[in-house]
């Protein structure tokens, strides 16, 4: 039997699920955003990380995270981190992970 959930129970005001697509729905943000959870990474560890994905790619995906206040650069280490904001994408992706275990592909 399932469950009937209505739409206010998911998202209380028009708009948040989308808002959250706009920074998870572009292929390969959510791998990058996972890999910068553990630390500060530089460019060329993230590229390693993020398999297959090109640097043209990989260097878009910073700028647009930079621009939503997700990432930031740290020049003096030449290194991408997260911001608070960012940070708070962690149990996101914990969920996303935890629903990915529970039906692979």
């Amino acid at each position: 039997m399932q469950t009937i959930i209505t739409e206010s129970e998911i998202e209380p005001s028009v708009g948040c699920i989308a808002s959250a697509m706009e920074v998870l729905g572009q292929k390969w943000t959510a791998l990058i955003l996972r890999d910068l959870m553990s630390g500060p990474k530089h460019f060329c560890e993230l590229q390693r990380t993020v398999s297959k994905i090109n640097p043209r790619t990989l260097s878009k995906r910073l700028d647009n995270l930079k621009y939503q206040g997700i990432v930031m650069s740290m020049p003096q280490s030449g290194c991408y981190r997260l911001t608070k904001k960012g940070i708070d994408l962690l149990p996101i992706l914990k969920q996303m992970a935890t629903w990915g275990n529970k039906y692979p592909s």
